[in-house]
């Protein structure tokens, strides 16, 4: 079994920043009129940031570059998954869905393939998580027929990111430098939806400025959100850091409440008291 040390209180703190900007690109893309093209800005910027870091960086060692490439072809499909998710329902049902399924499926993925091992408190700890999460997604009340598109999309959406969580996670320990890693990662991913709008898009739909400055805002948060992610899967289990980065969904929350004018009501607040109590849990 592979163990590591306890999580340190830097650690938890990054990740769980690491998913205030998750949360925070999120909300962006959702609200870009055209999606398509905000996800190509997104890729645009990933695209340069990787370029400049392999010049610094290098390349990580042939071990990893394998894992770069899966993992490129599974975020390919989480960001085509989120997009769909997003355009079938509202941000604050689809995102807890999404976000909620994967720790789960990381964990068991981690223990089979990995073989990490979790310490009891830690193991109960992603599971309040994600009932946590979870919760958040049907906080406003029942979801009627009528919403099971947007649900099924956002639990494909789940399952794409454990999936390119635990490939990320074997392959950024191989790769003798995180941040060679990510840069790597970046480049391969990142010109693809640039490419698809520049052919499906007119010139027009990208002038406006606010278009522009939302996905390049959105892409530069991306990219550091990320970033942390990967470097902290080198220091901690990967179940323990995907549970704590999703705590995200408490700041999508937070999000919709103040900018999109949704109530935070006695559910939500009992999901955020779960998704506290996760936390406490994974860290001990």
């Amino acid at each position: 079994m592979t163990t590591h040390d306890g999580l340190s209180a830097v650690i938890v703190a990054m990740v769980i920043g690491a998913g205030v900007l998750h949360a925070l690109w999120n909300a962006i893309a959702k609200y870009v009129d055209d999606r398509l093209v905000a996800f190509a800005l997104i890729g645009a910027v990933a695209a340069v940031v990787g370029g400049v870091g392999l010049a610094v960086t290098g390349l990580p060692y042939r071990a990893a570059i394998a894992y770069a490439v899966v993992s490129a072809v599974l975020h390919l499909g989480y960001n085509l998954a989120l997009m769909n998710s997003y355009r079938l329902g509202a941000f604050n049902q689809t995102y807890p869905i999404a976000r909620g399924t994967s720790p789960l499926v990381v964990a068991v993925g981690a223990y089979l393939i990995a073989h990490e091992h979790l310490s009891a408190p830690a193991v109960t700890g992603v599971v309040v998580l994600a009932v946590g999460r979870m919760s958040l997604a049907v906080s406003a009340g029942r979801l009627s027929r009528s919403d099971l598109p947007a649900v099924g999309a956002a639990v494909l959406t789940g399952i794409a990111i454990a999936s390119y969580t635990l490939v990320d996670g074997l392959g950024v320990r191989r790769a003798h430098d995180p941040y060679a890693y990510a840069a790597l990662l970046f480049l391969l991913q990142g010109p693809v939806f640039p490419l698809v709008a520049v052919f499906r898009r007119p010139l027009a739909v990208w002038r406006p400025a606010s278009t522009l400055t939302r996905g390049v805002t959105a892409g530069a948060l991306s990219v550091v959100a990320y970033g942390i992610v990967l470097w902290a899967q080198t220091k901690a289990p990967l179940a323990e850091v995907a549970a704590l980065r999703e705590t995200s969904v408490i700041s999508a929350a937070l999000i919709g409440t103040v900018f999109l004018h949704e109530r935070f009501g006695p559910r939500r607040v009992a999901a955020a008291v779960l998704v506290a109590t996760g936390i406490v849990l994974i860290s001990l």
